[in-house]
């Protein structure tokens, strides 16, 4: 069942962000990626790649061998781990009735430079029908704190710069992580509304205009 949203009338102070903690995947930003604002330099260099259904169906099930083989780029056991598979059986889903979905939703986060797979990301689906995208990802553990959840979301506001139907870009964060409502708020992302979720509870909804940040 989607989740409800109640939309917010602001006044200004009531429209400066309020601490936050990450949704878990599929539904909004990972709350796996405390601390990783800090961003070491050089920025790591990463695209997302985008999977297709056999690859969806394959992680769902833990099978790490087969997502590979149906995979553009190698992948991780964490991708294929239990931290993921909730995350690959509803893009699995989504594939199946909506096969165009596949350019749009979680792909793996690929580190250009070292060629390695450190974690997923992506939108929830195509723009939907008043142009708004929902973003959402989590980094590998073993890849925290090296500033990829950051380059993540700049290669997802990039994209939606570029995309001629995209006007909104959208995050979806519960309020008790601070590491995460700290990284969005660097990039534009303003509160309008709130939402409860069944599986992560109370939810606070931040937009931002696609294209407003400069250099997106």
């Amino acid at each position: 069942m989607a989740p409800s949203i109640r939309r917010l009338t602001l006044s200004p102070v009531e429209n400066r962000f309020r601490p936050a903690r990450a949704m878990g995947q599929p539904c909004g930003v990972s709350d796996q990626q405390q601390n990783d604002h800090v961003t070491p330099d050089p920025r790591p260099d990463v695209r997302i790649v985008h999977l297709t259904g056999p690859a969806f169906e394959a992680l769902a099930k833990g099978d790490l061998a087969a997502a590979n083989e149906a995979s553009p780029v190698p992948l991780s056991a964490y991708l294929a781990g239990p931290d993921s598979q909730g995350t690959w059986r509803f893009r699995s889903r989504q594939a199946e009735q909506d096969p165009a979905s596949a350019a749009w939703v979680t792909g793996v986060i690929w580190d250009e430079r070292r060629r390695l797979a450190v974690g997923r990301a992506g939108y929830h689906g195509p723009p939907d029908a008043s142009g708004m995208v929902e973003i959402g990802y989590a980094v590998d553990p073993a890849h925290r704190r090296r500033g990829y959840a950051r380059a993540a979301l700049e290669a997802l506001l990039a994209r939606a710069a570029r995309e001629p139907d995209v006007r909104t870009v959208r995050v979806s964060i519960r309020p008790d992580n601070l590491p995460s409502y700290r990284l969005a708020s660097q990039y534009g992302f303003r509160q309008v509304g709130e939402q409860w979720d069944d599986e992560d509870g109370l939810e606070i909804i931040y937009e931002t205009p696609a294209g407003s940040v400069a250099g997106y």
